[in-house]
């Protein structure tokens, strides 16, 4: 992923799922469960996350998945949960590597060995 300095303010509801590794029906389903998870729509009608919706919910998720609360138990934990401060900085997708920029002779150098072996395999079939 290039970063061009811009920070971004909303994330769609599958940037957000590759962010927390969740499916977007379990983000859809928080929404119901947990009141403080309330993000916005845009014009469209399409969920638009913040930096802080993010963070509660990887705290939610950190609740529920690692420390094995049940949703009611982590409804009372979120009861004095205070959100940290909105610092808007770009979060990284999970599972996915920045890409590695490929030179074009390297493609170029692939490319002749893949031409090169495909002709001796036709020389083959003769």
């Amino acid at each position: 992923m290039r970063t061009t300095g811009i920070r971004k303010l909303y994330y769609s509801i599958s940037e957000v799922s590759k962010i927390t590794g969740l499916e977007q029906y379990v983000l859809r389903y928080w929404e119901t469960e947990f009141d403080q998870l309330n993000p916005a729509k845009n014009r469209a009608g399409n969920r638009i996350y913040t930096n802080k919706d993010i963070k509660l919910i990887m705290h939610i998720k950190t609740l529920l998945r690692d420390e094995k609360y049940t949703i009611e138990g982590a409804k009372k934990v979120l009861e004095s949960y205070v959100p940290e401060t909105e610092d808007n900085g770009q979060l990284p997708l999970l599972g996915f590597e920045p890409r590695k920029k490929i030179q074009d002779e390297e493609i170029k150098t692939e490319m002749t060995e893949v031409k090169h072996f495909l002709e001796e395999l036709l020389e083959k079939m003769k």
